[in-house]
């Protein structure tokens, strides 16, 4: 019976309400105990010493593209995987936008064979609403869902029809499945390659305004009233769109939202040199949307942080502005933004940055037995250094792809190691002192 036993370390854990030093002991993949520190070390333990660290669930990035199949140039399952673990996530759900897009079983089961072959992240599939994500037809979602997916989405190819979207939710809530939306009315955005504002006139580009966000996610909110969903908007980047949200969970709807990084540390003016690792989508947006985005961080209207991690080929962002692909990796950055410009600048504490990216994660895609350090939950844990100072180099990236707008930058707070099913499979180098064997 493997044993690794989590020593020294400080828990936080919302489910439990679980703020203090305690050990924590996995055994055969499962959490079985929080045993006090005065108790011995079982015999034949592996110990992981985590003195002056903090010991949380494993992280669950909600919304990650790993490009298999069709675009392994771009990324694999394997290589997305092992981002991930160097990141600190210990689980991340694939979108569907793959080639074949996966609107079957047989692509959902792919995923997951690639995903147990790697041996690395737990890899969870997100199905597409509609067959080919061309927005017409549903896609089998109860087929996929035996097959493993663990919520239905679009992503990228936003689903324009409300009354395809409204069938879409209905047929959804009888798998109990999560509708994930990119909120984004085209004929708002057609031809945009950025935030539509003081910017955009200054580089002579085309807009995206807020507003094609805005409309959408207020539909979005109606049809889950409706229709009595479970409704989750991806990569939130508004103020109208935060504000929809809101008042749709004062009345109660089953919404919830995501933001990712990129979206609450940057704002449109990074795009002023015209490096396409600045181009994504949602864009870029101005100052008072991503203090909106603050603002929704620290009163609790924003469910979850995720990657929307979408790696290209160099010879793809290289193009120009106009041509360039939308999307940046994110797997290794997001933690150590977190941290660094989040919790440090007391925007959010550790334990709301635990629900952000672990606890609420689990329960919006209603993943069993994660998001927890509860006995009998999976083995999953997420290792910070919170003090720790590092510098991101693209060039040593796990990913393999290198379009990433945070090359050569500081954080203080990183993730130190990420334990899945109870196996050690990450330990970053500055932290290998806390390792040893018991």
């Amino acid at each position: 019976m493997a044993k690794l036993l989590i020593a020294n370390g400080y828990l936080v854990d919302p489910t439990q309400g679980i703020n203090a030093g305690k050990n924590l002991l996995i055994e055969d993949g499962r959490i079985t105990a929080l045993p006090d520190r005065s108790d011995g070390t079982p015999e034949g333990t592996e110990v992981f010493d985590a003195t002056g660290l903090v010991v949380a669930p494993g992280f669950i990035d909600l919304h990650v593209h790993l490009r298999e199949p069709g675009q392994e140039y771009k990324e694999t399952i394997e290589t997305g995987a092992r981002a991930a673990v160097a990141g600190g996530w210990t689980s991340v759900c694939a979108m569907p936008n793959t080639d074949p897009v996966n609107d079957n079983a047989a692509v959902t089961r792919f995923i997951i064979e690639q995903a147990e072959r790697a041996k690395l992240a737990n890899v969870f599939p997100v199905g597409a609403i509609t067959r080919g994500s061309q927005g017409a037809e549903l896609a089998e979602m109860g087929e996929m869902k035996k097959a493993g997916i663990v919520a239905v989405s679009d992503d990228g190819r936003p689903v324009s029809s409300a009354g395809v979207m409204r069938r879409a939710m209905e047929y959804a809530r009888g798998f109990d499945l999560t509708v994930v939306d990119h909120c984004e009315d085209r004929t708002l955005a057609a031809g945009g390659v950025m935030h539509e504002g003081l910017w955009s006139l200054r580089l002579g580009l085309r807009g995206i305004p807020a507003l094609a966000e805005e409309a959408d996610a207020m539909r979005d909110c109606a049809l889950a009233e409706v229709t009595g969903a479970r409704v989750h908007l991806a990569h939130v980047s508004t103020k109208g769109a935060l504000d929809a949200v809101r008042k749709a969970k004062r009345r109660g709807i089953n919404v919830t939202c995501e933001v990712t990084p990129h979206h609450w540390t940057l704002t449109d003016a990074a795009v002023e040199e015209y490096d396409t690792n600045t181009k994504m989508n949602p864009p870029l947006r101005s100052t008072d949307h991503l203090e909106a985005i603050l603002e929704a961080l620290s009163d609790g209207t924003i469910d979850a942080i995720a990657t929307d991690h979408a790696p290209h080929h160099s010879d793809e962002k290289a193009l120009e502005y106009d041509n360039a692909p939308f999307g940046i990796t994110g797997l290794e950055t997001a933690v150590g933004l977190a941290l660094d410009r989040l919790v440090h600048r007391g925007v959010i504490g550790l334990e709301r940055l635990v629900e952000l990216c672990s606890t609420n994660p689990a329960k919006i895609f209603n993943l069993k037995d994660r998001g927890t350090l509860r006995a009998g939950a999976w083995g999953d844990v997420t290792i910070l250094d919170p003090e720790l100072v590092w510098t991101f180099d693209v060039a040593r990236s796990k990913s393999k792809s290198r379009n990433s707008p945070f090359h050569d930058w500081t954080f203080r707070g990183a993730p130190v190691a990420t334990i899945v099913a109870g196996k050690v499979l990450y330990r970053r180098e500055e932290s290998a002192k806390h390792a040893s064997k018991g």
